[in-house]
């Protein structure tokens, strides 16, 4: 069984370290002492977690697209065609190539909220061995 260490557990979950030290003290996760003596997450639990954590879509609109993140705009480049939107969702940057017709339409500026509706036929997951 794979056990996850509180510090990564909570980069995972976007939250601090307390945020899951809290989470464990208050019963919502169950600590385990990994091979190294320290506090530790069975993986499979934290994954759980996670799921039951996820945000759904604000909007309530439906979509084939599982990967929706909900983030801050936090760049806009664009000239008379094209446009790059950069926007950060939780720990992650997500970057957008699109028209500037769209950047005008949708109201795309720096401090903006929108949604990143991620749609791909290939994804690639890596296996880390051991974090830390």
């Amino acid at each position: 069984m794979a056990h996850v260490r509180i510090s990564d557990a909570a980069r995972f979950l976007g939250v601090s370290d307390d945020t899951v030290r809290r989470w464990i003290s208050g019963g919502a996760l169950t600590s385990v002492t990994d091979a190294s003596g320290r506090m530790a997450i069975e993986g499979r639990e934290l994954a759980e977690f996670a799921k039951a954590r996820s945000v759904a879509e604000p909007s309530g609109s439906q979509s084939s697209a599982r990967n929706r993140f909900v983030g801050l705009v936090t760049a806009v480049k664009a000239d008379t065609v094209m446009a790059q939107v950069e926007m950060q969702c939780g720990p992650f940057r997500v970057v957008s190539l699109m028209s500037s017709e769209a950047v005008d339409e949708l109201g795309l500026e720096p401090g903006s909220v929108a949604v990143a509706v991620i749609k791909s036929t290939n994804v690639i997951i890596e296996s880390l061995e051991t974090f830390g």
